[in-house]
């Protein structure tokens, strides 16, 4: 009697594994606990041999006897199905093994420790997000320009041109590995050159009128907010440094005694330890907190956990709340206001630049060591905070003029 659908949706479950002829070797296994699967039977090379045909009812009856027909097709030409689709198999998980995404991670997985945290954070967010679900499953040596070129226009069509090149720097960067490795013989990005509309370099908006400077000095000492963001707030223009970095400061850090902050070079952009003289008016905030936060690692703890620093966008929260808006001053731009101030009152330009933790781009610079310039940082942040200080007092201030 044939095998038909109905026969086998009635079928019940058997004691023991129970096969049901479908004709030319195909059958259904019935399995004690319910499982229903199609196998094929066929000898090739002499040898009998057993092929999986699917799980039914995902697989129907008329479907796995076309499965049995293409099977039996093969045989007639002398292939194995088998063989077949082991190699098939293979071949797709060798394509995946050089996909763009594995290559990718691959490459991210070498790099990322020699990186600051936030940043391997956004390289990765950014692949995930707008790389990899159009060109993640593609062999890497496969991708054309133009293929990533509609990927990056899609990023660039959402107003994100920054974005854009950005993506395109790590999918070079991807590209060039994969051919170092031997996965791939070229990178297209080379092709894109001029392909994306140029951005233009946007600065962090910042105050540098220094009767503006007291006012905004004056509305971060009157913050209401919690202690830990008023104190970060007090001494983000005191030490200008990054808002990343001012965030996650440790007390581990801190030498009080020495008044030195010492920020490890995981933390730092430029990978490289930075130290920062400390004023006397910047320690003065430090122990003010100190009772408040001392006890745990971080000098600004999450409102939500001792465990983790304050989040990323409090400071600029809280600028925005003492109603400075974000194209008028941003915690970033503390950093631009002392450059500007200390630059105008004739300071060293290579102090302010050491004190700021730019990187250098002359090499031999850039090897001098991060407490290069310190007695002369010293004087310049105990200055700086003086200066600000009048400034907060609403004084004239005159400030003296240093040469070269």
């Amino acid at each position: 009697m044939a095998l038909t659908e109905t026969a086998i949706r009635n079928a019940k479950r058997p004691h023991k594994p129970r096969k049901r002829a479908a004709g030319g070797g195909l059958y259904l296994l019935l399995m004690p606990k319910g499982g229903r699967w199609w196998r094929l039977d066929y000898r090739h090379g002499g040898k009998r041999k057993t092929l999986s045909m699917g799980v039914y009812p995902a697989i129907g009856l008329k479907d796995a006897r076309e499965r049995r027909d293409e099977a039996r097709r093969l045989l007639a030409r002398g292939v194995d199905p088998g063989t077949l689709r082991k190699d098939a198999k293979r071949a797709r998980v060798e394509a995946h093994g050089n996909s763009f995404e594995a290559i990718a991670r691959e490459w991210f997985a070498k790099q990322a420790p020699t990186w600051a945290a936030s940043n391997a954070d956004k390289v990765l967010r950014r692949l995930e997000r707008d790389v990899f679900p159009w060109i993640g499953k593609r062999p890497v040596g496969e991708v054309t320009a133009p293929e990533l070129l509609a990927v990056l226009r899609r990023i660039e069509s959402r107003g994100a041109g920054d974005t854009a090149h950005r993506a395109q720097q790590n999918c070079g960067q991807v590209f060039r590995y994969a051919v170092a490795t031997g996965r791939a013989e070229r990178d297209p990005t080379g092709d894109l050159r001029g392909a994306l509309a140029p951005v233009r370099k946007q600065h962090f908006p910042s105050i540098t009128d220094t009767k503006e400077v007291g006012e905004l000095l004056r509305a971060l000492a009157g913050y209401e907010g919690a202690l830990a963001t008023k104190c970060a707030l007090r001494l983000a223009p005191l030490l200008f440094v990054r808002p990343g970095e001012l965030r996650q400061a440790e007390w581990a850090e801190m030498d009080l005694e020495q008044a030195e902050w010492r920020i490890p070079a995981g933390k730092m952009k430029v990978r490289k330890p930075h130290l920062v003289p400390l004023s006397r008016q910047g320690v003065a905030i430090l122990r003010e907190l100190q009772p408040l936060t001392g006890p745990g690692r971080y000098v600004f703890p999450s409102t939500r956990t001792a465990a983790r620093p304050m989040s990323n966008g409090t400071l600029n929260a809280a600028l925005r709340r003492l109603g400075y808006p974000k194209d008028v001053m941003t915690a970033h731009g503390f950093r631009s206001m002392a450059s500007t101030l200390l630059n105008e009152q004739g300071w060293n330009r290579d102090v302010i630049e050491r004190q700021l933790a730019h990187a250098e781009r002359d090499g031999v610079r850039a090897a001098y060591n991060y407490a290069e310039h310190l007695p002369e940082r010293r004087r310049l942040m105990q200055h700086w905070a003086d200066f600000l200080d009048g400034l907060t007092a609403g004084a004239t201030v005159i400030p003296l003029r240093r040469k070269g």
